[in-house]
């Protein structure tokens, strides 16, 4: 359930609750997930996809009822042995702050338990306290550090390299 709570001070203000579900993400969700990042990364997101074919990776969505994702992120099965490496955990802007984070997460998890693993890891950047914090309440622990570098699109349309520091985490399932 997705909750938004506000204030009683204001009369204007009210609470929403909202069923979503949590599913695959597919390539027709693509065009609704431009707010996850750029042209550049969706394209990244739709090879993922291919993958997810094959059994690789999964992908999954946070969905309202009419089926538009507003959480995405993937499970990588290839990265660390015996465990399932959280990436590219992004919620809808909007929505950050309501638990759809959370509810991502644990999703990804149970999808590497039923795998029968028992471990997940996840990389956060440094200078991202608020998804850090989430993933420590959650119950990840920090065991290290880790540069880390993709390529980015400017407003412009051009591509540099984001370079940043990362912490690694993990988590006993």
């Amino acid at each position: 359930m997705l909750q938004t709570v506000t204030t009683e001070d204001d009369p204007t203000d009210a609470t929403v609750t909202m069923p979503v579900t949590v599913r695959d993400l597919l390539p027709q969700d693509l065009p609704a997930c431009t707010w996850s990042g750029s042209a550049t990364h969706l394209r990244h997101v739709e090879r993922e996809l291919a993958r997810a074919a094959s059994g690789e990776v999964d992908y999954l969505a946070v969905c309202t009822p009419v089926d538009l994702p507003v959480a995405i992120g993937g499970i990588d099965y290839e990265v660390a042995e015996e465990a399932g490496t959280l990436w590219q955990l992004a919620v809808l802007p909007a929505l950050q702050s309501c638990g759809l984070g959370t509810l991502l997460v644990r999703a990804a998890e149970q999808r590497i338990r039923h795998r029968g693993l028992r471990r997940a890891e996840l990389a956060v950047e440094e200078d991202n306290p608020r998804a850090r914090a989430l993933y420590e309440r959650l119950g990840y622990v920090a065991h290290g550090r880790k540069p880390e570098a993709w390529d980015e699109e400017g407003p412009d349309g051009s591509i540099r390299r984001h370079e940043t520091m990362c912490v690694l985490m993990r988590k006993g399932l």
